[in-house]
């Protein structure tokens, strides 16, 4: 059980969610301030003032005003009618951490809800409840109104959920599990439905899968600069002092660590007759350490997300309650647009370095295609181009979507972030660059192994021995298909990185 502090959860705790579903629970701390705005939100609903989602409609709807005797009707109605979600669920690993982070806003008591409402969560998570989010629905302006809507369908025993593997109602799932669903309270609905927890749950799936990519891109890298034999001079010490940036540093330190003790570097470094390598390889410190700022700056904006409150309106500490904006995701918006062009940039520069090694004008003495015997034998050409297709396809996907906005709901929600959509399209991305970089490993290996007797560095050749347990060398074709998707899966379950003794953090 992890116990997550409302506004001082960490990224090592939320990537334990994401990857190992371990269940949360919120820091009984909090209880007292989660109870203290209940009753404010209580005395509210009973009172004269219009106080928006307590007493009156939603939106375009909030200068109606609504009967105390119908309050809990108007929230149940508010979950019934916003649930309105199409497309493909979203994989339960997304949705519990999505459940982790809605726990984390509602446990820093500016919500309004009942400490039972927290509790459900929370045993839903320990039992294996998990709604069924369907993916699209979401413009990210009253936050992720459809799909946090499914989530709380299935807490008042309605909408669909999954259970031990099977899919059920979320009625039949609670009952399995020996819950009870809730009556939602006075402004519970909206707090549950206001809020960024969807559209942050999936860019921090893209945030984790692409830092541990961009770790992976490192060390296709490293091998690709060895089977190319390739000049370390770049990624020198001096030459990134000199520019400053923190990721280009860091780079180029990974990049010199991963190749100590290569005998090939050896072999060419007096008799080489180039004078400079293409920017594929020369140029990795400052693409790569270009990607890795921006997935740490990333890295803080959904940090920051993650422990916000993000519904509407707002108890402060004067027990005041106010309407604002918090909902709007134009912050995981811009985030996710990050994450998508260091993404699309790893994919690229990986994709150049695939071309260079199958090309025999450019891979210094390299047979073509990678293969002993071309001409007979087709090797890696066709591997390249599907590279190069996922490439081009990354680069569609990498357009903004923050820069969009439509408006909704009868002009009252008339500018959006567009973050979800945004977000769920990095985890398209991330699957399409682990292609990318499992299709650079087997070239790179396969190069280096073609420059035998001479070795790369013992990291690299330790690396090399686990990959050959799986997927042999490619002397001669064979139906290569099931070992490029084994390879893309190979790079996005494995961090190589820390493989090789070497890490890199995402946050100090």
């Amino acid at each position: 059980m992890l116990v997550l502090t409302p506004g001082a959860a960490t990224m090592r705790q939320l990537e334990q969610i994401y990857r190992q579903g371990t269940p949360v629970q919120i820091s009984p701390d909090a209880r007292a301030g989660v109870e203290r705005a209940e009753q404010v939100i209580a005395r509210a609903a009973k009172g004269n003032d219009a106080v928006y989602g307590v007493n009156t409609g939603f939106g375009k709807l909030a200068k109606t005003r609504i009967a105390v005797a119908d309050t809990e009707q108007l929230q149940r109605n508010l979950i019934l009618s916003h649930a309105s979600g199409v497309g493909q669920p979203l994989a339960e690993n997304i949705v519990r951490l999505m459940m982790s982070l809605k726990l984390l806003s509602l446990g820093r008591g500016s919500s309004g809800t009942k400490w039972e409402t927290i509790v459900l969560i929370q045993d839903m998570l320990k039992t294996g409840v998990v709604p069924l989010i369907p993916g699209q629905g979401s413009v990210g302006a009253s936050g992720d109104l459809a799909p946090l809507a499914h989530l709380a369908a299935v807490m008042i025993g309605e909408g669909e959920a999954f259970y031990n593997g099977e899919r059920v109602s979320g009625k039949a799932a609670l009952k399995a599990a020996g819950l009870t669903p809730i009556i939602l309270g006075p402004k519970e609905g909206i707090a549950m439905i206001n809020g960024t927890q969807t559209s942050t749950a999936l860019a921090l799936a893209g945030l984790f899968d692409a830092w541990r990519l961009a770790k992976t891109a490192l060390v296709t890298g490293a091998l690709s600069t060895d089977a190319a034999m390739g000049s370390y001079a770049p990624f020198r010490a001096e030459i990134q002092a000199l520019r400053g940036h923190k990721g280009q540093i860091d780079a180029a330190a990974t990049l010199r660590d991963l190749l100590e003790n290569s005998d090939i570097r050896e072999s060419h470094r007096i008799d080489d007759e180039r004078v400079q390598d293409p920017y594929c390889l020369r140029c990795q410190p400052q693409v790569m350490g270009a990607c890795i700022d921006l997935l740490r700056q990333v890295a803080n904006t959904l940090h920051i997300e993650a422990n916000a409150v993000t519904d509407n309106p707002l108890i402060v500490d004067n027990d005041e309650i106010i309407s604002g904006g918090n909902f709007h995701a134009e912050p995981v918006a811009f985030a996710a647009d990050q994450t998508a062009l260091a993404i699309s940039e790893i994919g690229a520069i990986a994709q150049r370095r695939i071309a260079l090694m199958v090309d025999p004008t450019l891979s210094f003495g390299l047979p073509a295609f990678l293969t002993p015997n071309p001409g007979l034998n087709s090797g890696f050409m066709i591997a390249e181009v599907t590279s190069a297709a996922l490439m081009s396809e990354n680069k569609q996907k990498a357009n903004p979507c923050s820069v969009d906005s439509t408006p909704t709901s009868a002009n009252q929600e008339d500018h959006v972030s567009m973050a979800c959509h945004a977000a769920r399209r990095l985890l398209d991305m991330n699957d399409n660059l682990a292609h990318i970089l499992g299709i650079e490993l087997l070239c790179a290996v396969q190069g280096v192994e073609l420059r035998g007797p001479l070795k790369t560095s013992p990291k690299l050749e330790g690396l090399i021995a686990t990959l050959r347990q799986q997927i042999p060398s490619l002397m001669d074709d064979r139906y290569m298909s099931p070992e490029l998707v084994q390879a893309g899966k190979y790079v996005l379950d494995k961090d190589l990185l820390t493989d090789a003794a070497l890490s890199l953090e995402l946050m100090g």
